[in-house]
């Protein structure tokens, strides 16, 4: 596999999996199913898209398309991460809290329509600032430990 994406896809794992023991500080919990969770500290999207543009950057030099390429799309996945996403999260929140204060306000034993909504709309989707800035600052450090470790041997 090409060293470039394996180091993205590696970068990728480690920061989902770094998410876990970062909720369990917060929270005192181990919470495995974060692995396979969106939103969170940090920014996996940041960290695949940074890991990756920071080895081009090394490998072939800031003046090629190449880079040129890696660093917009990356800007772009982050921008997405931290912007488009969060919203249509932070909206998830406001819907699933207005099916609470319905239900509350309907208070009639008859109507169960919201007791069968077992599912809440996932409300974690996008990022805040600092977790982008986190992920990219570990994407960085994973491309750089890459070509390095590619060089050495």
């Amino acid at each position: 596999m090409n060293k470039t994406l394996r180091t993205a896809l590696f970068t990728i794992g480690l920061a989902q999996f770094l998410k876990i023991p970062m909720k369990q500080l917060k929270t005192g919990k181990w919470d495995w199913s974060l692995f396979f969770e969106t939103g969170g500290m940090p920014s996996s999207h940041s960290a695949g898209v940074s890991s990756l543009a920071t080895y081009i950057a090394l490998k072939r030099g800031i003046r090629t398309i190449d880079f040129a390429l890696a660093t917009l799309f990356g800007l772009i996945v982050m921008y997405d991460a931290q912007g488009v996403r969060r919203q249509a999260g932070e909206l998830a929140i406001q819907f699933n809290s207005l099916a609470e204060e319905v239900k509350k306000l309907e208070n009639d034993p008859k109507q169960h329509v919201y007791e069968r909504k077992k599912e809440r709309i996932r409300e974690r989707l996008g990022h805040q600032p600092i977790e982008v800035i986190g992920g990219a600052l570990l994407g960085i450090l994973t491309g750089a430990i890459a070509y390095f470790l590619d060089r050495k041997f």
